[in-house]
């Protein structure tokens, strides 16, 4: 039998390379990056908060002033509520170590129907019970009580103020006068009609509250009939005797001293 003869090492080595050709070419396969393709659209942009969209040079000044120790209520409707500070225990061997609670905090978007539109603004789980119950929104900013104007900070009150602005809020505020039965507010005018016809200015109106203030006036809400004026007149005749009855009288020295040792004599 003729022996067999192997191929050569060259003859192998093409063999192997031929047989693994695919694997090899796909493991050496340039690895591509997830980048983004390059393109001209530009990247989007966080919706801007509302109380920025009111023009803050027609804004009221907020009576209350901004908030000084927690300065991010300024920017949101927090209800006055504060970063909280305490110590955590541990059960153990009662070490302490300080921490602090910071208000639960949210980013809501509130439909507003005077704005026929949404409202979006941080507020805290308080402030949104609080807008559940009241029935939205606008029915938060529109409070009138003290509280309800502290509760707003600097944001709500611009929010109060551009939602007082829609002719809805304003045929709102004109239905509530007429039920009053008051009259229908005069634009431009914050007298009375009484007062704006006679030519009255707001400055002249205070300078004379002050002056009465200062002599000490009584004030007169409305008409006075015969038989009140009379007792006006008699009760300011009353207070300016008791004022002079009040005033003192000096006495001379030799006089008073004479008067004291009369007194003290003592009388058969």
């Amino acid at each position: 039998m003729p022996p067999t003869r192997l191929a050569a090492a060259s003859s192998r080595r093409c063999v192997f390379s031929t047989a693994f050709a695919p694997t090899y070419a796909s493991s050496q396969a340039p690895i591509r990056s997830a980048s983004r393709s390059l393109s001209t659209t530009a990247a989007p942009q966080r919706q801007k908060p509302s109380y920025l969209t009111v023009p803050q040079d027609q804004v009221p000044e907020y009576p209350y002033g901004p908030f000084r120790t927690y300065k991010q209520a300024n920017q949101s409707l927090y209800g006055r509520a504060k970063v909280r500070f305490g110590n955590v225990v541990a059960e153990d061997h009662g070490n302490k170590s300080r921490t602090k609670w910071y208000p639960n905090r949210h980013t809501k978007r509130l439909w507003s129907p005077a704005l026929n539109g949404f409202i979006r603004t941080r507020l805290t789980a308080r402030v949104l019970r609080t807008i559940d119950l009241l029935g939205g929104i606008d029915e938060y900013l529109l409070g009138t009580k003290a509280r309800r104007i502290k509760d707003l900070g600097p944001a709500g009150w611009a929010l109060r103020w551009k939602i007082i602005q829609t002719p809805a809020i304003q045929e709102r505020f004109a239905r509530e006068r007429a039920a009053l039965g008051l009259p229908p507010k005069e634009e431009g005018s914050a007298l009375p009609q009484e007062l704006a016809a006679d030519a009255v200015t707001s400055d002249a109106m205070l300078s004379e509250v002050d002056g009465m203030l200062e002599r000490g006036d009584e004030f007169v809400i409305g008409e006075v009939g015969e038989s009140e004026g009379a007792v006006l007149k008699g009760d300011a005749e009353e207070a300016g005797e008791a004022k002079d009855d009040s005033r003192t009288i000096e006495v001379p020295l030799d006089e008073a001293v004479k008067s004291t040792e009369d007194a003290k004599t003592p009388r058969p």
